[in-house]
């Protein structure tokens, strides 16, 4: 069973999809990892489960109108990220609140729209789950132009991103443009969720990006260590998911965030066994 899996897998690795399915999960492994680092530390992980479960309203708007839906997704989970973030700043309600209630709206319009489309639905199936195999090589290019933005966005103003992060109140006394690194930060996370939508799929997203993080947090409290760290888990743990689900031909989505959240689990483990040797 052992060496006919790895058979599989040599003659899976020969094809273009397979390799640009790893390409893919190193990229947004890298991706997920960055952001995920801030979306944990600032609390926003709450925000890119909303704006991965919206994302759907775009993919069925894009089916419904005949186009393509990476076209539609990009765009509308772009503009639904600067709106809800817009709304959670002027309400006085709290974020959870405005999130929660936005969440369920987007929920609802994207589960009417579905029963309106016509015919065979079974694609929407690798929307809500995920497909990294189905990635084309227009996929990688946006992935790696988000990741590019990222990083310049992020690494160009690494301290006042670490101060926003650490304390708002302080980081305004500074002089830091809060608002706009904000809305920046949101612009970015919203088009890594639209991209990784058809790697690990709506329902998985927000796991993509708050699993590698987290684990990364419970093994070093150095910001700079704690970045690399989430990064290496977003990436390592995407190429052994991708790796099993061809090789045992497993859902690539979940087989990826099972991964991350079974290294999770091994890593807190081992934190709190360490801290009860001391």
């Amino acid at each position: 069973m052992g060496v006919a899996s790895i058979n599989n897998l040599v003659n899976l690795l020969q094809f273009p999809f397979m390799q640009r399915a790893i390409a893919g999960a190193v990229l947004m492994g890298i991706l997920g990892g960055l952001l995920g680092s801030f979306v944990t530390l600032r609390q926003l992980s709450f925000f890119s489960h909303a704006v991965g479960h919206a994302a759907l309203i775009g993919v069925v708007l894009g089916v419904l109108l005949q186009v393509n839906p990476t076209s539609m997704l990009l765009p509308f989970t772009l503009v639904f990220g600067v709106v809800v973030l817009y709304l959670i700043d002027q309400t006085d309600l709290s974020s959870d609140s405005v999130l929660s209630i936005v969440l369920s709206g987007a929920l609802a319009i994207g589960v009417i729209l579905t029963n309106l489309i016509q015919g065979y639905r079974g694609n929407l199936m690798s929307v809500l789950f995920g497909d990294i195999l189905a990635i084309d090589t227009t996929d990688l290019i946006l992935t790696l132009l988000v990741l590019i933005a990222s990083s310049i966005f992020l690494f160009s103003t690494l301290q006042q991103q670490i101060l926003l992060t650490l304390n708002l109140d302080v980081a305004k006394v500074q002089g830091v443009p809060v608002q706009l690194y904000r809305y920046g930060f949101v612009v970015l996370l919203s088009l890594a969720v639209a991209v990784a939508i058809k790697a690990v799929g709506v329902l998985l997203v927000n796991a993509f990006l708050v699993i590698p993080a987290a684990t990364a947090k419970l093994m070093s409290y150095h910001f700079g260590r704690f970045l690399f760290i989430s990064m290496l888990v977003g990436a390592t743990s995407s190429i052994v998911g991708i790796v099993l689900s061809g090789a045992f031909n497993l859902a690539s989505g979940p087989s990826i965030v099972l991964i991350q959240f079974l290294l999770f689990v091994a890593v807190f483990i081992c934190v709190k066994l360490r801290l009860k040797a001391v």
